[in-house]
């Protein structure tokens, strides 16, 4: 089978709050906005952010309170180290929560956390193993 991820849906509670801290946090631009969704095309999938209750229902899943269940990250991986702070900072003035500052981990590179409007965790990290190619994939490289 192939390895590949086609969308990733996450829950939201207010539409327009996610879009600010998606349009203007990370400067994404929508290619579909509907009542209730968001689309972001990305390179290689979709993301979608879909009102909460819908996506519950839609999955035949109850909505059990704020944010995820269970302790997850996204990640978006930048160019070089001096992007990291600046778009942690970016993304906090949009409307995110500041998890963790951006610092070296110990096995290199920096990174640091932001949780979305609705509690999503998004890693802010460069790694200098990883190279990232013209579209912006990420190669697992060590």
């Amino acid at each position: 089978m192939q390895q590949q991820i086609a969308v990733i849906t996450l829950g939201i509670g207010d539409l327009a709050r996610a879009r600010r801290f998606y349009s203007v946090g990370f400067g994404w631009t929508p290619v579909y906005e509907g009542e209730d969704i968001l689309f972001y095309q990305m390179n290689g999938f979709v993301l979608g952010l879909w009102a909460k209750e819908a996506l519950a229902q839609d999955m035949q899943r109850t909505v059990a309170g704020d944010g995820p269940t269970a302790p997850f990250a996204l990640a978006h991986n930048v160019a070089t180290q001096a992007e990291v702070a600046p778009l942690i900072a970016r993304l906090v003035e949009a409307g995110g929560e500041l998890l963790r500052a951006a610092d070296a981990p110990p096995h290199g590179g920096m990174r640091g956390y932001v949780a979305d409007p609705d509690g999503h965790a998004w890693e802010i990290a460069w790694n200098p193993a990883w190279p990232i190619d013209a579209e912006g994939r990420v190669t697992f490289a060590l």
